[in-house]
């Protein structure tokens, strides 16, 4: 069973919500980060702690959603062990993966119905990094 920690930013909250549960129930262990409420946030407080407990490894994977994702992806890059990659298509989900061996989706609630978020979402969860060519370049990623 793969351990995933989501949080959200107020943007983002409605999907969080939903993504929160529908990940339970395909039997995924689902740690909520924040945010608890629709109420404005900053979501660099949401995602720091998503991106360090992904980071120390105490979860798999991490996903992070808000308005357009571009906040939540920049403050988890800021960490060392973080691949954070917005995915708006199936297809960048499944690149990022295989490709850059993204450990942090991102997701734009405004920009993506709630029925693409879920196809992304699992497109990032059942895809596996191809390493070879891939880990050389992943490895040059870290300063």
């Amino acid at each position: 069973m793969q351990k995933l920690a989501i949080g959200s930013d107020h943007a983002g909250f409605t999907y969080k919500e939903h993504l929160k549960k529908w990940l339970e129930q395909k039997g995924y262990s689902i740690k909520d980060f924040g945010t608890h409420s629709p109420e404005s946030t900053d979501y660099a407080d949401f995602a720091h702690p998503v991106a360090l407990a992904v980071e120390k490894k105490e979860f798999d994977l991490g996903i992070l959603v808000c308005g357009s994702a571009n906040g939540v992806a920049i403050t988890a890059n800021k960490h060392q062990g973080i691949r954070a990659a917005i995915c708006w298509q199936e297809d960048l989900a499944a690149l990022a993966r295989q490709h850059n061996n993204a450990n942090v989706l991102c997701l734009p609630e405004r920009f993506i119905s709630i029925e693409l978020a879920e196809k992304i979402t699992t497109r990032f969860l059942t895809t596996d990094f191809e390493g070879g060519r891939h880990a050389r370049r992943v490895d040059k990623i870290s300063c």
